[in-house]
């Protein structure tokens, strides 16, 4: 359940925004400045992923993010526990595929909107699904990197444990 109310949390909140930029900011040109010279709202339209790679691929991008959205789902269980981490990180994680997810289907692109700078760095504008999926990934690997098999921390699956023992 836990999964389930933080994934259509990160949904609603990432339709949400989206839908205020949309109705509110003309694409490509209009940019409000939240804090001068870091933080700005935009409106982008990627039709691509990160970084816009993949551009012009929709039907790729919609088709991996099905796939990964399933695969979460089937196979949960060989790389996540039931802790709440485990649970939030995948709830953010489905959360977030499916806000873009929507985005694409909808539209063809996915909408940006969220524009940092830093100094002469400006970072590609992203979302609030965007943002779901990569503090999730953030989190697994923080906590598989500080946890301890053993101790409390994550057990090698069964997979896992032949692989360590050369089978």
């Amino acid at each position: 359940m836990t999964v389930l109310l933080i994934g259509l949390a990160v949904l609603f909140l990432d339709q949400l925004t989206k839908q205020a930029v949309r109705a509110n900011l003309v694409c490509g040109g209009e940019s409000f400045s939240v804090i001068e010279g870091f933080f700005n709202l935009v409106y982008v339209r990627n039709d691509g992923a990160a970084w816009n790679i993949f551009s012009g691929q929709n039907i790729v991008l919609i088709l991996i993010s099905f796939s990964v959205m399933v695969s979460l789902l089937v196979f949960r269980r060989r790389f996540l526990g039931e802790k709440w981490a485990d649970k939030i990180m995948l709830g953010l994680m489905l959360g977030g595929i499916a806000g873009n997810l929507i985005d694409r289907i909808r539209f063809g692109w996915v909408t940006d909107f969220l524009d940092f700078e830093f100094g002469a760095y400006h970072y590609p504008s992203f979302n609030i699904a965007d943002s779901a999926i990569c503090i999730a990934v953030f989190l697994y690997v923080i906590t598989n990197l500080f946890s301890k098999p053993g101790a409390g921390g994550r057990e090698p699956g069964e997979a896992g444990k032949r692989a360590i023992d050369g089978q």
